[in-house]
């Protein structure tokens, strides 16, 4: 029935934000020269910023996939630390835990800054998130969501950041899976959030508008409107799905129409093969097999209502714990190596 239940299986990595702040900033974004390109090396020479002028978000030269990379290669698996390589070297989202959100904005806005790019942020903390599956949680209320928003913006500053806004929030205000009660509170959060972060200097806000499988963009586009679709920059689809850009474009351009011809932003972390189409709904977005990377992240999309693709699930970590697959979040080695192996 929840079509992007893709992405509320995707709760954010709990990095610990003490370590984040020291490790980002000691080693994050130093450049150790140009690569010929316009890309940068990082001073380890591992991982390289992607050319700034197609693609000017923030690779984390010390995410999950990097680390995982080293690993692999120090075990003698040089075959997978290549495939590896097609996810560390991508820009991919940073998910803010509850801890600490300042510190966290902080780190990973003050390392993209050092790198002359942009941080790319995932706020995924709204109360009674996930509607009990499994990425639930969330702030505890109102008050302490509107705590962690203004964590967040302090931490962000000045600084450059894109930040997509609460997955499958509005969604689930509209399929029925977040009850009624707690609708007028996520609408003032929202909208709430959207004006503190367009309020910060350098800050593009997308607030989330499920994928093309759900339904039907006439059942979101009032909704979006209350949840503060007018003051945001747009709004993003496919966010942990697997639906094809050419269906994440056309449901966008449905919706764009409905709300202001507002752009959008399409998740291509893990389209490259399109949907899972057997089994039961579960099977289609958690952990689904024979999936591919889709296209790299990139701001030339040829298409002037799509302000960028972008990877907002971290390729390589889990949807649940289904198919044998880790918890949420979890990074899961097998199923990494064979999205990049299907993407060649």
């Amino acid at each position: 029935m929840y079509g992007s239940r893709g992405a509320r299986a995707f709760a954010a990595r709990r990095t610990s934000a003490a370590v984040l702040g020291a490790a980002l900033l000691m080693t994050a974004c130093s450049s150790g020269g140009d690569g010929g390109d316009g890309s940068d090396r990082t001073a380890g020479g591992e991982i390289t910023q992607q050319p700034k002028d197609a693609n000017p978000f923030w690779v984390n030269p010390e995410g999950t996939a990097a680390q995982q990379m080293a690993d692999l290669r120090a075990d003698g698996k040089k075959a997978e630390a290549e495939q590896i390589r097609k996810i560390a070297e991508q820009p991919a989202a940073e998910w803010i835990s509850p801890e600490n959100p300042e510190e966290q904005a902080r780190g990973f806005t003050e390392a993209a800054d050092k790198a002359g790019r942009t941080a790319l942020l995932v706020l995924y903390n709204i109360p009674h998130r996930d509607c009990g599956q499994y990425s639930q949680g969330g702030a505890a209320d109102g008050n302490a969501y509107r705590a962690f928003i203004d964590g967040v913006a302090k931490g962000i500053g000045d600084r450059a950041a894109t930040v997509i806004l609460e997955p499958d929030a509005v969604l689930h205000l509209v399929d029925g899976c977040t009850p009624e009660k707690f609708h007028e509170e996520r609408y003032d959060v929202l909208s709430g959030a959207v004006a503190k972060l367009k309020s910060l200097k350098n800050t593009t806000v997308y607030l989330d508008a499920g994928n093309a499988g759900w339904g039907n963009p006439d059942q979101i586009h009032e909704p979006l409107k209350w949840a503060g679709i007018d003051q945001a920059d747009g709004f993003s689809v496919n966010v942990s799905n697997y639906y094809s850009t050419e269906e994440s474009i056309a449901y966008g351009k449905q919706l764009s129409a409905k709300v202001g011809d507002k752009p959008f932003v399409v998740d291509t972390s893990r389209n490259g093969n399109g949907p899972y189409t057997g089994g039961d709904a579960e099977e289609r977005w958690c952990n689904p097999p024979g999936r591919a990377l889709g296209e790299t992240p990139t701001i030339k999309t040829a298409d002037p209502l799509v302000d960028a693709y972008l990877w907002v699930k971290r390729p390589g970590e889990s949807d649940g714990e289904c198919k044998g697959g880790p918890k949420a979040g979890a990074w899961w080695e097998d199923y990494a190596v064979k999205l990049a192996e299907a993407s060649d």
